[in-house]
């Protein structure tokens, strides 16, 4: 799925492969990162296509058990092919600069150089990109006209005639320049108020502005989430669950009915009934003879469909740059091989398309919170999740619904208030508190409160209180601590330190992204520049990153879920949690299948 990159780097070394789908060889160079090989590529083509003329009769005679069980002495002729892209990738000795006599410029005579008058006016006319020139070769052709008398004067008074042709080309432009002066002045007489009044515009100072961040500060911070401060509000569990009838604590995965699967099929049988009429057994045999598996797959049979492939894909809201680049996989993948019985070459790209689809969604690296939780409560020790993304995402209230899945599960919670900055953020943490008590009662576990909320305020350092909030966590016996922190724009570099500061500071567990699924190219660079600022600001050898996704708003897209995998893609992270409505149980774990039945659906 990923065959576009053909280059992949660990630690000091650089690996460059090529397929040969044909005979299902793979061909990888190594060489050290830090040279710069300008010949690989050129050793790699020529290898590949060496060895398999040398043993092309070999691969199609024995096939896979000729491939095990041969013996391939290449080594000479490696070597040899070697040496010879080392030779033609030396440095050529540097260019002799050209003498002016051998420059063009040299070549141009004195007699080339003077304007005549038959010569100028003809090259302004033929530059018809500059329209000023060609107004001023016309006027230019009309003046020897009026000085045509000047012709029957001898030779010796060509300076006097120069002298008047000067004059009269002068005169014409200043008869030019005052038409169009004139014109210019009428039309500029209106924006002189406007530009008056620009000058004189002042910032505008509001009544009920205030700097002072103290002033605004309304909080309590001596309340720390405790139950005294948050009174358990009474309200209908119905508006904050949604479905009574599910399972409680457990995250049921992502649905989606593909009804249409059944009918996509006939419409794509049903074209190739009318070209059997029409053709008679011309087309019935050309309709088995696109079917029959009979030749090897070619770039020029797959670009058509890639290209239809590409659009569609781009249309699902993935990235423009990652459809090009999975198209382009695919067509690596495919490229040699023969096709199989009764298929075409649509339903072959589209199956390739579909199973490195599937196998992007499914990283190698498995997110498990709950079994995570357990481990950290044997080490004695609370688990820590920070969540970070830009504005308006939806991080704190699929913070609330995280929240109280864990409390579902057995698991006491602190939030930690780290969004300092927007107006209203603690006091939206405070109410998800008391709502996730109401529903979830100390009563009911025992006397021990299950989610409390950690909070100091506005303007104060977010980094600051996450440690404190982890320390009290550990001190009270909290099995896991979320920390909440404020949306930023990836481009802001002063917020993004402070984030990286955060996390380098507090090394949380597992650090989620938080995306929303309407985005299209912007989850990309979104997720590229948060992961370069986590590294960039991060003062250790290797920096903390983005661990996970949790993708929201995937209720409002319908079938353009290509937000989930272009961000998988670009991180190679796995979406750990998708939010699909506004309800505490509107919670879901990603499935790959139906994601991809979605993207694919016409």
């Amino acid at each position: 799925e990923r065959g576009g990159n053909n280059s992949f780097t660990h630690e000091a070394l650089t690996l460059k492969y090529k397929l040969d789908n044909q005979f299902e060889l793979v061909f990888v160079v190594g060489f050290q990162k830090i040279l710069t090989l300008t010949y690989v590529d050129k050793l790699i083509d020529d290898v590949h296509k060496e060895f398999r003329d040398k043993y092309r009769n070999e691969f199609q005679q024995k096939g896979t058990l000729g491939l095990l069980n041969g013996t391939f002495d290449f080594k000479d002729d490696f070597m040899r092919l070697l040496r010879d892209a080392e030779e033609s990738s030396k440095v050529r000795a540097p260019t002799v600069m050209k003498t002016f006599e051998q420059s063009l410029k040299s070549q141009k005579t004195v007699k080339c150089m003077i304007e005549t008058r038959g010569e100028k006016p003809k090259e302004k006319v033929k530059n018809k990109k500059n329209k000023g020139s060609k107004k001023e070769g016309t006027e230019a052709v009309a003046a020897p006209g009026k000085g045509s008398t000047g012709d029957k004067q001898p030779s010796t008074a060509g300076d006097r005639e120069e002298l008047t042709k000067d004059e009269i080309l002068q005169k014409n432009r200043e008869e030019f320049f005052k038409r169009h002066m004139k014109a210019g002045e009428k039309s500029s007489k209106s924006p002189k108020p406007e530009a008056q009044k620009e000058k004189g515009k002042k910032p505008r100072v509001w009544d009920l502005g205030n700097s002072n961040a103290k002033v605004l500060d309304y909080s309590n911070s001596a309340t720390n989430g405790s139950t005294e401060a948050c009174p358990v509000e009474e309200f209908d569990p119905d508006t904050a669950l949604g479905d009574r009838n599910r399972e409680p604590g457990r995250l049921y995965d992502l649905e989606y009915e593909s009804d249409d699967e059944v009918e996509e099929e006939k419409v794509i049988q049903n074209p190739s009934k009318p070209s059997a009429k029409k053709g008679g057994l011309g087309g019935m045999f050309g309709m088995l003879k696109g079917l029959v598996g009979s030749k090897s797959l070619t770039r020029e049979d797959m670009d058509p469909v890639l290209e239809k492939m590409k659009d569609h894909l781009i249309a699902k809201n993935v990235a423009a740059e990652i459809a090009v680049q999975l198209c382009e996989s695919v067509a690596k993948k495919l490229e040699g091989k023969v096709m199989g019985t009764f298929t075409t070459v649509t339903s072959t790209v589209k199956q390739a398309l579909q199973e490195a689809l599937v196998q992007i969604l499914q990283p190698q690296r498995r997110v498990d919170v709950l079994r995570d939780v357990m481990d950290a409560q044997r080490h004695r020790r609370p688990y820590v999740v920070t969540f970070c993304g830009v504005n308006g995402v939806g991080k704190s209230t699929n913070l609330a619904k995280i929240s109280f899945w864990l409390i579902e599960n057995g698991f006491s919670v602190l939030i930690a208030a780290c969004d300092t900055f927007r107006a209203g953020a603690v006091e939206q943490l405070r109410t998800h508190t008391r709502r996730l008590n109401a529903l979830h009662p100390p009563e009911s576990h025992g006397g021990r409160t299950m989610v409390q909320l950690y909070e100091k305020g506005y303007g104060k350092d977010a980094a600051g209180i996450a440690m404190e909030a982890i320390s009290y966590a550990r001190n009270q016996g909290f099995d896991v601590v979320l920390v909440d922190t404020a949306g930023r724009m990836q481009d802001n570099a002063p917020l993004m330190t402070a984030l990286a500061k955060l996390i380098a500071v507090n090394a949380p567990d597992l650090v989620l992204f938080v995306g929303e699924a309407l985005v299209g190219n912007e989850a990309v660079d979104q997720l590229v520049k948060f992961n370069k600022a986590l590294a960039d600001h991060s003062m250790a050898q290797t920096p903390r990153l983005i661990d996970g996704i949790v993708l929201t708003k995937f209720d409002t897209i319908d079938d353009k879920v290509g937000a989930a995998i272009s961000m998988t893609y670009i991180t190679s992270k796995p979406i750990v949690f998708v939010g699909t409505g506004q309800t505490y149980c509107d919670l879901r774990s990603l499935n790959a299948k139906a994601v991809v039945a979605a993207l694919m659906k016409a």
